[in-house]
C-alpha cells in the first residue's frame, strides 16, 4: 500500500460561537494510503441551484433519463429523508426519474464487490471513499466530475471531501462527516455510582465492572456484522502510536509494530470482561434486537459508534431521550496518540463511468445548503455544506461537532481507508479476537500478511 503525503488538512477550528466554520487548521487527515491530500478549493460562497444546467437542459426539464441510485439509507431519517430527495428533484425537473436502491451496509457491500468484479457500477452509489473507491477508480468504473462540480464544489467542507479525492480529481461528493465515540445511558451510569464519563482506558474497564456489578450490561455490540468491533482495535492503536502510526503501517505494510499488538491486547484485556450482550457474535448493529436496539430500548449502557447512532437507535428501538450522552475515547496509559486525534468518517454519492451528466446535477442538488440543513436538522446527520450549521440543534451531536472542530488527527474507517482485501482482513481477525479464537500477535501478523499480498 502506498501512503500518502500529509500535508496540513483543513479542519474546522474550534470557536467561541455556536456556529463553527471550515477553516485551514492544523488537522492530520488520514484518509487511506493510496489517495494523497487535497488541498481545498476556493471557499466563495456560491449559489446552489437545483437546475439541470451541467446537463444542457435548462431548468424547463430534459428528455426522459432514468437514473440508479444504490444507497444505505434503510433506516430513519435517511429512510425518509432520501426518498423526499428524490421526489423533490423529480418534480422540478419534469422527465427525470431515479429509481432508488436502499440496502442494509453489509449487503451493500456485498452487492458493489460483485458489480464491481462486473465491471460495472450503478450511475449513483453510495461510497465511504478511502481504498474501495480508489480501487472502483484505479479500475476505471467511476466517473471523474472535477470539473462538472468546480463551480461549486467550494462550498463543502474540506475534511468531508477529501475521502473522495485521489491525485487532484474529485470522485464523488459527500453528504455527511463524523466520528466514532462511545454513546452511553447516563441513567445506567448513575445506577452504577460513574459520576463522569471515564478519561483512560484503565478508568474505562473500571466502569465496565462497575457496571456489571450494578447489574447492567456494559456494552452493545453487533459481532455479526464485524465492523463495530473493529472500532476497538483501530482506536486503541490511534490512542498508543497516533494517526501517525496508521501511517506508517501503511507505508511498509507492516502492522505489527507495538501500537497494533498492544491495541490487540488491550482489547483482548476488555474482552475477557465479558461486557457485552449475551448473544452479541450473532448480533447485527441496525436490526430490532442488535447492537443499535439494545442501546436504543436501555438494555445496555454504552455503544461505540458515529455520529449516526442516536437516529438508528431511535429507529430499531425506543430512544431513550435525555438520557442519552457521548464521551470520546479515552486515552490509553502509555501511549503516543493525542485524544484530540479521532476515527471515523462520512458517507458520499459517486457517479458510475457511464453515468449521466444529470446524475452530477443530482449530486449538486443534494449537496446544496437548503437540502444539507434538512438532513442536519433531521439529528442524523452533521454539516458539510457552509450555511446549514445553524440547523444543528441537537445536543450530542453539537459535542461531536465540537470534538471534531477540537481534533488534531483524522484517521478513516480501517475497513474503508484500506483496499479492500487489507479491510476486510481487519474486520475478521478483530472479529476472531472479539471471539477468543485469535490472538493478538495473530491479528498483526494476517493484516500484515494481506497487506503486502496487495
Amino acid at each position: 500500500m502506498r501512503l500518502s503525503k500529509q500535508t496540513a488538512a483543513p479542519r474546522r477550528e474550534p470557536t467561541a460561537t455556536p456556529e463553527p466554520t471550515p477553516s485551514p487548521g492544523g488537522l492530520r487527515w488520514a484518509p487511506h494510503p493510496l489517495a494523497p491530500h487535497v488541498p481545498g478549493r476556493s471557499r466563495t460562497r456560491r449559489t446552489v441551484r437545483p437546475l439541470l444546467s451541467a446537463c444542457g437542459g435548462g431548468s424547463g426539464g430534459s428528455s426522459d433519463k432514468t437514473l440508479e441510485w444504490w444507497n444505505i439509507s434503510t433506516s430513519e431519517p435517511g429512510k425518509t429523508l432520501w426518498p423526499q430527495a428524490v421526489q423533490e428533484y423529480q418534480a422540478a425537473h419534469p422527465g427525470v426519474t431515479i429509481k432508488q436502491n436502499p440496502m442494509e451496509n453489509d449487503a451493500y457491500k456485498s452487492k458493489m464487490t460483485a458489480q464491481t468484479a462486473s465491471g460495472k457500477l450503478p450511475d449513483i452509489f453510495h461510497t465511504w471513499g478511502g481504498g474501495v473507491l480508489k480501487q472502483q477508480v484505479d479500475a476505471g468504473l467511476v466517473r471523474d466530475i472535477t470539473d462538472d462540480v468546480k463551480p461549486w464544489i467550494g462550498n463543502l467542507s474540506p475534511i468531508a471531501r477529501q475521502a473522495y479525492e485521489f491525485d487532484g480529481k474529485i470522485y464523488a461528493i459527500p453528504y455527511d462527516i463524523g466520528m466514532v465515540g462511545f454513546w452511553y445511558n447516563k441513567a445506567h451510569f448513575d445506577k452504577a455510582k460513574i459520576d463522569k464519563p471515564p478519561a483512560t482506558w484503565a478508568e474505562f474497564l473500571e466502569d465496565v465492572r462497575k457496571l456489571k456489578a450494578a447489574g447492567i450490561t456494559p456494552i452493545a455490540l453487533g459481532g455479526k456484522e464485524k465492523w463495530p468491533g473493529h472500532y476497538y482495535w483501530a482506536y486503541l492503536a490511534i490512542r498508543l502510536g497516533g494517526v501517525a502510526a496508521v501511517q506508517q503501517a501503511a507505508k511498509t505494510n507492516d502492522f505489527t509494530a507495538d501500537p497494533f499488538v498492544q491495541a490487540g491486547r488491550h482489547l483482548k484485556e476488555l474482552v475477557d470482561l465479558q461486557p457485552f450482550q449475551n448473544g452479541f457474535l450473532g448480533a447485527s448493529y441496525s436490526s430490532t434486537d442488535g447492537q443499535a436496539a439494545q442501546m436504543g430500548n436501555g438494555k445496555t449502557a454504552m455503544e461505540l459508534m458515529g455520529q449516526w447512532a442516536p437516529s438508528v437507535q431511535k429507529d430499531m428501538g425506543k430512544g431513550i431521550g435525555d438520557d442519552l450522552g457521548f464521551f470520546p475515547f479515552p486515552a490509553v496509559e502509555g501511549g503516543s496518540g493525542a485524544v484530540t486525534e479521532v476515527f471515523g468518517g462520512g458517507g458520499g454519492n459517486a457517479v458510475g463511468r457511464d453515468g449521466p451528466d444529470i446524475a452530477i446535477d443530482f449530486l449538486k442538488f443534494f449537496a446544496s445548503v437548503e437540502s444539507d440543513r434538512k438532513r442536519v436538522a433531521s439529528g442524523g446527520y452533521l454539516p458539510i455544506t457552509k450555511g446549514s450549521e445553524s440547523a444543528l440543534t441537537d445536543p450530542n451531536l453539537r459535542t461531536v461537532w465540537e470534538h471534531l472542530n477540537k481534533a488534531t488527527g483524522f484517521q478513516q474507517f480501517f475497513d474503508q481507508a484500506f483496499p479492500p482485501v487489507v479491510g476486510q482482513e481487519v474486520n475478521d481477525q478483530v472479529a476472531a479476537l472479539i471471539a477468543g479464537k485469535a490472538t493478538p500477535e495473530q491479528v498483526a501478523q494476517a493484516v500484515t500478511q494481506a497487506a503486502k499480498g496487495q
